[in-house]
């Protein structure tokens, strides 16, 4: 074992960290060990931007071997949305070779305990801020963020939420204690005493599939969850979206095995062009927890067959916007522009639809129709990415071909208020860079609510014309419980209003977001404080992070014997 990762000091120097993070979710205040700047880095054995950009450059067309067993191929094909060939190539694995490697080195891991884990951990966590710059262009290049986007949301926001899962996993497993003395008075007979010793036992192997929008940020939460609690780790990534997860790997075994434990608790699982391993991984009897971010069809199937294993799935929601008033009618514009051109709407918590009376709404400027508050919001989407270099640093690139026919089949879907524009990018001229396309709907047609309450993926959102609040309320209670949602916002100064929109959020479980005017936005949420998902609605079967999401990824094992001696 290296001298610097011994036990003792893996704790000494990553408890601190461990302790305000249990505070934090204790708190649910503002807190982050990780900079969002770019320029906070560069000291302190990180590495700067000009030092990340070459550590990504000199990746490009090369064999990332991670030193695994059961190696039998080498596979690779990540095209940038950005228009570059990636050229790395990865381990393909036998998994008949790789799985009981990985299970081999569980026992010493499970004998480590809650704290190193959680130490070892956060050691792993610490050396990918350390490489926060090489991450961003990594990630950037494999979902088709833009820079600082990638670097932000692909680094310290995954970052925070890897650490917000290790710090429930460990509050979890120390909430019963390793040992107790047992008494029970037996009146004149002599008392029953006996030794009871407690362990936090791992489910098994944990299966992260990965997704290929946000790679880091929706794999780190399970990933971590799992190696904390005592799980080996089997990362299937996405095909588009390798990179970011096999650095993860890398740098996960090079930690493990300096502390002493088996480098094969972390282990990646690319594939082939078109060979679709996650199914076969997900039913093998070895894997014993599923992490999932990606579409409902396939989270469906995964909760229905991996009978085997405890079942995570972020899956796919119809996100909703009611617009019923508001005190500050500029700022609530200005607010939904970028919410919805955030990313190119390629986030599982952007806004889809808008319902809004058709009657108009309510404003400090005084009212406004439907036909005044589309327009209005069109024109705000127009100004803030009229300039091509703005608009390209806040949409990124089209990750896929699929959301670009999505994109393109919208325009035929009803009235538009809003068309989309393709934006040349200053970099990469290969990029396919859209704008948002706002679609016009009738709240009360049965042929447009078959459109607006099927999720469109993208940079597609729907302006629903509905008679009343009343109508808004029950169509969005219709589409949280059939659909699902990830997000919720709405926007009125009527307390009524208000209160009948909490009441279905909370009866539907959707997470809720109330007249944001300002700098946050109703896609995005905060580790240690805010929950992403709820797990009780269609969207997903989870949320990130609550103690539920780790407490089942181990159970605890009690050994007793009677006491030696027996205590009055």
């Amino acid at each position: 074992m290296a001298a610097e990762l011994t036990a003792h000091a893996l704790i000494a120097r990553h408890r601190p960290t461990l302790d305000r993070a249990l505070e934090t979710i204790r708190t649910r205040a503002y807190w982050s060990p990780h900079p969002e700047h770019p320029k906070a880095y560069g000291a302190d054995g990180s590495l700067d931007a000009a030092a990340g950009k070459a550590a990504f450059d000199a990746l490009l067309g090369t064999r990332l071997d991670l030193g695994q067993p059961g190696t039998d191929d080498w596979v690779g094909g990540e095209v940038s949305p950005y228009g570059i060939e990636l050229g790395v190539t990865y381990p393909h694995a036998d998994v008949d070779v790789l799985l009981p490697a990985m299970k081999a080195g569980q026992r010493a891991w499970r004998d480590a305990g809650p704290e190193l884990r959680a130490a070892v951990c956060l050691e792993i966590l610490k050396r990918i801020s350390d490489r926060t710059h090489e991450f961003a262009h990594a990630v950037m290049h494999t979902s088709g963020q833009a820079f600082m986007m990638a670097f932000q949301a692909g680094g310290p926001h995954a970052q925070d939420r890897g650490l917000e899962a290790v710090a429930y996993a460990y509050a979890e497993q120390v909430r019963t204690p390793e040992s107790a003395e047992w008494t029970k008075p037996q009146g004149k007979r002599d008392p029953l005493a006996l030794t009871k010793h407690f362990t936090p036992v791992p489910r098994g192997i944990g299966l992260v599939i990965g997704c290929n929008t946000f790679p880091t940020w929706n794999g780190y939460p399970g990933l971590f969850a799992s190696l904390a609690t005592g799980n080996a780790v089997l990362v299937k990534p996405h095909p588009r979206a390798v990179l970011p997860l096999a650095l993860t790997v890398r740098i996960a075994r090079e930690v493990l095995a300096e502390a002493g434990f088996d480098a094969n608790l972390a282990a990646l699982a690319a594939e082939r062009p078109g060979e679709g391993i996650a199914k076969s991984l997900a039913t093998r009897p070895e894997i014993r927890i599923v992490d999932y971010t990606g579409s409902t069809a396939f989270g469906d199937w995964l909760e229905a067959n991996a009978r085997q294993a405890q079942v995570y799935t972020e899956k796919a929601g119809v996100n909703t916007v009611i617009v019923e008033s508001t005190g500050d009618y500029r700022g609530m514009l200005a607010n939904l522009a970028f919410s919805l051109s955030l990313y190119s709407g390629q986030m599982c918590t952007t806004p889809q639809n808008l319902l809004i009376p058709r009657d108009g709404i309510r404003t400090e400027q005084g009212p406004k129709t439907f036909e005044e508050v589309t327009a209005d919001l069109a024109q705000a989407v127009g100004t803030l990415l009229g300039d091509d270099a703005r608009a390209a640093a806040l949409l990124g690139a089209i990750v896929n071909p699929d959301v670009k026919a999505r994109l393109e089949a919208a325009a035929g879907l009803g009235e538009l208020a809003l068309a989309s524009r393709e934006v040349p990018h200053p970099d990469f001229p290969d990029a396919v860079v859209r704008t948002p396309v706002i679609v016009k709907l009738d709240g009360a047609k049965p042929d447009d609510e078959a459109v607006w309450t099927s999720e469109c993926f993208g940079p597609v959102s729907f302006a629903v014309a509905v008679d009343s609040a009343a109508h808004a309320v029950e169509l969005l209670r219709r589409s949280v419980r059939e659909k699902g949602a990830m997000t919720v916002g709405a926007y009125t100064t009527d307390e009524e209003v208000e209160q009948a929109v909490r009441e279905v959020c909370l009866e539907e479980a959707a997470q809720l977001s109330l007249n944001l005017t300002g700098g946050v936005y109703v896609n995005q949420t905060a580790a240690f404080s805010d929950f992403h998902g709820s797990g009780g609605n269609p969207a997903a079967n989870a949320a990130l992070c609550d103690a539920a999401f780790v407490a089942n990824r181990f159970r605890v094992v009690e050994v007793r014997r009677e006491a030696a001696a027996a205590k009055p």
